[in-house]
């Protein structure tokens, strides 16, 4: 039991910290998707929504911080314990997630890592397995350092932990594991190779055959029966090739124009998701915080880009805002460039910064960057 016991106490340990550490890179991220957790089809708690962030931040340093304590031995039954209680928390989540097909990805080991729902499932009942173990062998969990070292350890964790969170949201992830990377091609991550994967799908045709209901199974071809044909049901039983980019337009009065934007030599893209939220507010921000926060932020995002375009670059705007919305920061901040309209999920997947400012050449993104960083930019 004792080796069984160390077994786990590393895997365990060593999974937390990386699943937590990678999460801590894009805390932004991970709480995008507690508000698709949190959101009415799913779990349907819309007053956890604003403080999505927060959870977040907390959940993922919490997450590093047990995995470090139980790698050194350091307070075992509070450890274990609080491993216990998350991860069964957990794998009640990625159940429901799974069995009533909500959400998609978990998030578990953020964009580095995507799982399905069924494989985060699985993921999470081996990890009970483990934590299992280490729970009813606690008593072989012992201190690597004295209490004092350990109490020192700990709280440089913590500390760590608190800085690094503080910076990924002052700035980006120091680790951008996204398609939208620098040094990325648009175009080529939406382009699709010839020899991908095909889906395949499953057709189930029902006919009425001399008074009885026959089914037919086929993966294409219309079955040869002498009957009444009455309907056809189509599964997809496998799935065919997915670019890392799929869902990217840029559109304006409902035409895409991102195929020819996209080839321009020098290009400047401001991206606000929700015009509404800049600087980070949440939904429920009053008129005067949107108003303040854009006053700080819009200036700045006006002294940039007038840079750019007497450099001779394009400037656009993407937004998942109105129109008119857009045209109210336009007029009221004297934004020489016009907003196209882009989904808000691919806004937000594209930079973790609202707004933040892109420079690419011919599809290509050479620079990003947070709002409180325009100064680094060159052009």
């Amino acid at each position: 039991m004792k080796y069984l016991v160390w077994i786990s106490r590393i895997i365990v340990g060593v999974l937390f910290i990386i699943s937590g550490l990678i999460k801590l890179n894009d805390p932004m991220g991970f709480s995008f998707k507690l508000e698709e957790y949190f959101s009415p089809g799913v779990l349907d708690l819309p007053f956890l929504t604003p403080l999505a962030l927060s959870i977040s931040v907390f959940v993922v340093i919490v997450e590093v911080i047990l995995g470090i304590l139980l790698l050194i031995g350091f307070k075992p039954k509070f450890t274990v314990w609080s491993l216990l209680l998350m991860i069964v928390f957990f794998t009640f989540l990625t159940f429901y997630s799974a069995y009533f097909n909500k959400v998609t990805d978990c998030g578990c080991f953020g964009d580095a890592i995507k799982l399905t729902p069924w494989e985060s499932f699985t993921k999470d009942v081996i990890l009970l397995v483990f934590i299992l173990i280490l729970f009813f062998g606690r008593k072989y969990i012992t201190p690597l350092f004295s209490p004092k070292t350990n109490w020192i350890v700990g709280g440089v964790a913590l500390l760590a932990c608190m800085l690094f969170a503080n910076h990924v949201l002052a700035h980006l992830p120091s680790v951008d594991f996204r398609p939208y990377k620098i040094g990325a091609n648009i175009q080529e991550g939406m382009s699709v190779p010839e020899d991908a994967p095909k889906p395949i799908y499953e057709y189930a045709w029902r006919f009425n055959v001399n008074g009885i209901e026959e089914i037919h199974i086929t993966q294409g071809d219309y079955p040869t029966v002498d009957g009444e044909f009455i309907d056809v049901e189509t599964t997809e039983i496998q799935e065919g090739y997915e670019p890392p980019i799929h869902d990217f337009t840029i559109e304006q009065e409902g035409q895409d124009y991102a195929a020819e934007l996209l080839e321009e030599d020098k290009l400047v893209m401001v991206i606000a998701y929700d015009l509404n939220k800049t600087g980070g507010l949440t939904k429920g921000a009053t008129a005067e915080e949107i108003q303040e926060t854009q006053q700080e932020i819009y200036p700045e995002v006006k002294k940039t880009t007038d840079k750019a375009i007497e450099n001779g670059y394009k400037v656009i705007g993407m937004s998942a805002s109105s129109s008119d919305m857009a045209n109210k920061i336009i007029d009221t901040y004297g934004l020489d460039f016009e907003f196209y309209f882009t989904d808000e999920t691919t806004l937000k997947t594209i930079v973790r910064s609202n707004p933040a400012i892109l420079v690419l050449s011919k599809g290509t993104i050479q620079q990003k960057v947070h709002y409180n960083d325009f100064d680094e930019l060159t052009f």
